[in-house]
């Protein structure tokens, strides 16, 4: 902007010519450039006071724009957490391979109170202690008395329970409905399914989600509203998994074991049809994780895929089946076992300071020789016997569909010697859980193919990736099957059902201070039936067995998890649908029989 002079030097000049005032000049501009600047600070103003009359139109249109929503609405009470998106409350029933119920949903009631609306709220505090005993009498009469506007009471009720409340008669106690999760079953595959709880939560609707187990890990599959009410099928089979947990609980309790698992699994296509820990818990009453002691004396630890333990000689079977893979060995070739053998300055020895002599590779398995197992693995070779056993999927946790899966990872050597090449062709240096364990015996029980164990129901055979040849594999079965015919499973002869499997006997470590106990084992007996054919792979695993019915107390596996794996089979086979197969019986014997 130009300004103009107060006293321009032409109209100076003029007006003296003319004899005027020349200050008069001066006054007439100095007169404009104030109007001029007046005009220009009332425009300024009044552009202002617009903006902000606008501001205003807006603030209160959008203040009764939203008086008006909420006018329209139903009301809302407060909201145990506050939360930006709306409750999805549905969840999909969980059924096993045949679709019978593992969980579902139930319709139930909440209870809250409103304490400023509550007429008689001492009186109403003592009737609820005597409902609900686990509440404490003088802080509900606290709350009841107090500011609070809101406060829940109880997040579940049962159908006695919201009667009994009804009958109290106080309006300022509310019901909201909302859904709980329910297994019909109680502690059956507890650990299998883990258990559900409430998350985010209004007084009309709870959000349900999942806690531990498939529930947890499917959750939000589970909660997927484009399921449309879909069931997700579990490849567990409800009657092979009910026998299987009362054969174990009671096998568990005959040996004096303090806990026990057991895996089914099948070898065509990696599904899990039963699996069980015990001891277990009620889904519908989950305890508390424990803050003190060990993990593993928990009901909550599933031993069967967090468990990772020294499984001892059932690995001897992986070192045979590689070496004849390699073509390093056939079932028939002899091997000295007899002593010395010292491996990097240590001995190795045999149970009870045995000496088998000269033994076929067959025997070395069915004698569960120490020494000839870890000559075959010195033959094959640390390098190669290290990478076979991560193509079984040995140094990795299962990836099966629990959370608890993740934490079952295996503790093996950093650096693999020759003397840990020897230890681990026996079971002892290299740990693993029974999951493990079962998925490895499925490639030997399948022809040599490696299957992730799931517990999704599959629709038919899975092909996975070849670990070994299928001459091997079948080397392998037919081991497995003299060690039952002859060897250290003799227990395992199951009328009607030709069995194969391998016991393990290792001796449990200290949790502190290294070393391993002196009375303290894990047994265990892997095994697949039926073994001409195997269509199912079975791992039994007690920890801490003694079998007391001789003049000594006895640990091994053959006397401890060997009899419960028996009665296992004998009770699963029919259920499984296998065809008990007996020997044709002589005509003398069938008229001998029929009078």
């Amino acid at each position: 902007m130009i300004r103009t002079p107060l006293r321009p030097l032409a109209r100076i000049l003029e007006a003296r010519e003319k004899g005027e005032n020349p200050d008069a000049i001066e006054r007439e501009n100095l007169r404009l450039r104030h109007e001029e600047m007046r005009d220009r600070a009332r425009h300024r103003a009044e552009g202002r006071l617009l903006v902000l009359g606008v501001m205003f139109v807006c603030a209160f249109s959008v203040v009764g724009a939203r008086m008006g929503v909420l006018a329209a609405s139903d009301p809302v009470e407060p909201r145990a957490q506050a939360t930006g998106s709306s409750i999805i409350a549905s969840r999909a029933d969980i059924t096993d391979r045949h679709g019978r119920i593992l969980a579902t949903n139930m319709t139930t009631h909440s209870l809250y109170a409103h304490p400023q609306q509550m007429i008689e709220p001492i009186r109403t505090a003592k009737a609820l202690a005597e409902i609900f005993p686990d509440l404490d009498e003088e802080r509900l009469i606290e709350d009841f008395t107090g500011k609070r506007k809101f406060l829940w009471v109880k997040r579940k009720l049962s159908p006695e329970q919201r009667q009994a409340v009804h009958d109290i008669g106080e309006p300022g106690l509310l019901f909201g409905p909302r859904e709980m999760r329910l297994y019909p079953n109680g502690a059956l595959a507890a650990h299998v399914l883990g258990g559900a709880s409430f998350g985010r939560e209004g007084v009309h609707s709870a959000e349900v989600i999942g806690t531990a187990g498939i529930e947890k890990y499917l959750d939000a599959e589970l909660r997927d509203p484009a399921r449309e009410g879909a069931p997700l099928a579990l490849s567990i089979d409800l009657t092979v998994q009910a026998a299987a947990e009362r054969v174990l609980d009671a096998g568990m309790k005959l040996m004096n074991a303090k806990g026990a698992a057991s895996v089914l699994m099948d070898v065509k296509t990696g599904e899990v049809i039963s699996i069980v820990s015990l001891p277990d818990f009620d889904p519908n009453d989950r305890p508390r994780p424990p803050t003190e002691g060990e993990p593993g004396d928990s009901p909550l630890f599933n031993r069967a895929v967090q468990g990772v333990y020294e499984l001892g000689s059932v690995y001897k079977i992986f070192t045979a089946a590689q070496a004849v893979d390699l073509g390093l060995v056939s079932s028939d070739t002899v091997i000295d076992t007899k002593p010395p053998m010292v491996v990097n300055g240590h001995r190795i020895g045999e149970f009870r300071n045995k000496n088998y002599g000269a033994l076929s590779v067959s025997d070395i398995i069915v004698k569960s020789s120490n020494r000839g197992t870890g000559k075959l693995a010195l033959s094959i070779g640390k390098a190669r016997q290290k990478q076979f056993l991560a193509d079984l999927g040995m140094f990795e946790p299962t990836p099966l569909e629990i959370v608890e899966a993740r934490g079952g990872a295996p503790l093996f050597p950093k650096q693999w010697s020759d003397i840990h090449a020897v230890t681990i062709s026996y079971g002892h240096g290299l740990s693993t859980s029974p999951l493990h364990l079962a998925a490895g015996y499925t490639a030997i029980a399948n022809g040599g193919r490696m299957l992730q164990p799931t517990l999704l129901r599959q629709d038919g055979p899975v092909e996975g990736a070849r670990v070994m040849s299928e001459q091997a594999a079948k080397a392998a079965r037919s081991m497995l099957r003299k060690v039952v015919t002859e060897g250290t499973a003799s227990f395992a002869r199951v009328p009607g059902y030709k069995v194969g499997g391998k016991t393990g006997t290792a001796d449990k470590p200290r949790p502190r201070g290294g070393g391993y106990y002196d009375d303290k084992v894990i047994a265990t007996f892997a095994s697949m039936f039926p073994a001409d054919d195997p269509k199912y792979v079975l791992v039994v695993t007690l920890d801490e067995p003694v079998e007391t019915s001789g003049s000594k107390p006895r640990r091994t596996a053959g006397w401890t998890a060997v009899p419960v794996a028996h009665e296992m089979i004998a009770r699963i086979a029919p259920l499984l649908g296998l065809t008990p197969e007996y020997p044709p019986m002589s005509l003398e014997r069938l008229i001998e029989v029929s009078r």
